[in-house]
């Protein structure tokens, strides 16, 4: 089939090259020109695990391109999808629609013969219609079907998520448009992922339920750790004790310093404006952006509460910018807010991230970038572990503590063991898990 996808930034470049991956022929359409410039280099302006080589397998193959014209690619295209970015609305929270319906009334102009349109950007219930509303209006003869098909990829594992889905949907007025969907992930069917059909406002609004479910089932988890410190029990195991039921389940149930990224942060606020503006307010997930957005300068306080209630003057090396692993994405990251707070209580930072430290570059001031874990720490009074990239995971101990000034590690997402890190001559802090501050108190108390 042929495809125009409109936007190249992470759902438009990884939907548009699995798309292509699958013999459909894409064309990736962008306004950035630099953007479209460095992808006909292979240059790829974000970091995810395999799409570099795979944009690369199909650009060669010839099922794959990248333009800034509109016009052209639109008008030959069975099936135009729009992932254009959402972000929040200044001032109210609500997701900015501008660039969708900009892109929509492009596509009414541009369109030739039977065009199936497709939101594949995170929009609120209800875009569609206006989406339709706006194509006809700018051209009432674009014979198009609107259709809803969110997309449901994880950074870092983006490229798995979109060719082994756990399910396809697709939201559509009507039957136009159906075959030509199912033809679209005729590869996918074949694999046996399920394809819901349904309509284009429960579509919408499945993406959005979606993301404040997991994003409130980590506040949960997040608040279940606080009380496990408080009790001296370890979150860790009521976390495994919970989800090994089958009606809860173990995913998203690692306790840490709160979600953040491009999707749960916007996605949550916009579907809590959406709910208020319909007279229905999700008291929860209202709760869940409160509590989450707490949680990240709560966890400034414990680096200092760890540190003897006073952080003034002292270096606190940060391993891990990013929100997770395996991405370069610095939306909403938990180590903006960590590292501010540390700052305004007169904390010197210093940072190492293996991706993000260009883009942190462009957001946090007075922060020393070191070469590696170990450069960060550097004569550090005490260490943070914020993401859990894999080369934290087994940092060399003897090495850390030798460069330190202070042998004290916060380990705010649980990688480490208690009882390997202090047989090393730390300190050592984590969250949720019993013998922290006891063993913290021990510590000082024989000094």
């Amino acid at each position: 089939m042929r495809i125009a996808m409109i936007g190249s930034g992470y759902v438009g470049l990884v939907s548009g090259a699995c798309l292509a991956d699958f013999g459909h022929d894409v064309t990736c359409i962008d306004k950035d020109a630099r953007k479209i410039e460095a992808l006909k280099q292979n240059q790829i302006p974000i970091y995810e695990p395999g799409l570099e080589a795979l944009v690369a397998s199909n650009v060669r193959a010839g099922r794959l391109s990248f333009t800034t014209e509109f016009e052209g690619p639109v008008g030959d295209a069975d099936v135009v999808f729009i992932a254009v970015g959402t972000p929040s609305r200044r001032g109210d929270g609500h997701a900015d629609l501008s660039y969708v319906y900009a892109a929509a009334r492009e596509i009414a102009m541009a369109a030739k013969g039977f065009t199936v349109v497709v939101t594949k950007s995170t929009v609120p219930v209800g875009t569609g219609d206006e989406v339709e509303r706006v194509i006809r209006e700018a051209n009432p003869d674009a014979d198009v079907a609107v259709v809803s098909n969110p997309e449901f990829l994880r950074e870092g594992a983006a490229i798995a998520d979109f060719k082994r889905p756990d399910r396809i949907v697709v939201g559509l007025e009507g039957e136009r448009g159906k075959d030509v969907m199912s033809e679209v992930y005729r590869p996918l069917y074949l694999n046996q992922a399920p394809i819901l059909f349904t309509s284009r406002r429960s579509s919408e609004l499945i993406k959005y339920a979606a993301n404040a479910f997991l994003a409130m089932k980590i506040t949960f988890i997040n608040e279940m750790a606080d009380l496990c410190e408080s009790v001296g029990a370890d979150v860790q195991a009521v976390s495994r004790g919970i989800g090994l039921d089958n009606r809860i389940g173990s995913k998203f149930l690692h306790a840490g310093p709160g979600y953040g990224g491009s999707c749960f942060p916007k996605d949550t606020l916009a579907l809590v404006k959406t709910a208020q503006d319909q007279g229905t307010p999700l008291r929860l997930i209202e709760t869940t952006v409160s509590i989450n957005d707490q949680r990240k300068r709560a966890m400034a306080r414990k680096v200092i509460q760890a540190s003897g209630g006073e952080i003034r003057g002292k270096k606190v090396a940060i391993l891990g910018l990013t929100f997770k692993p395996n991405t370069d994405d610095m939306r909403e990251a938990p180590s903006l807010s960590i590292i501010q707070a540390l700052q305004d209580a007169g904390a010197l930072v210093s940072a190492f991230d293996p991706e993000g430290m260009e883009p942190a570059r462009q957001i946090l001031g007075d922060v020393d970038y070191a070469a590696d874990a170990y450069d960060a720490a550097q004569d550090a009074d005490v260490l943070v572990i914020v993401t859990e990239w894999d080369i934290f995971r087994a940092l060399d101990l003897k090495r850390l503590k030798a460069t330190m000034r202070t042998p004290l590690m916060v380990d705010l997402r649980n990688i480490y063991r208690r009882d390997d890190v202090v047989r090393e001559g730390f300190r050592y802090v984590s969250v949720g898990r019993p013998g922290d501050d006891a063993a913290f108190q021990l510590d000082v108390a024989a000094e």
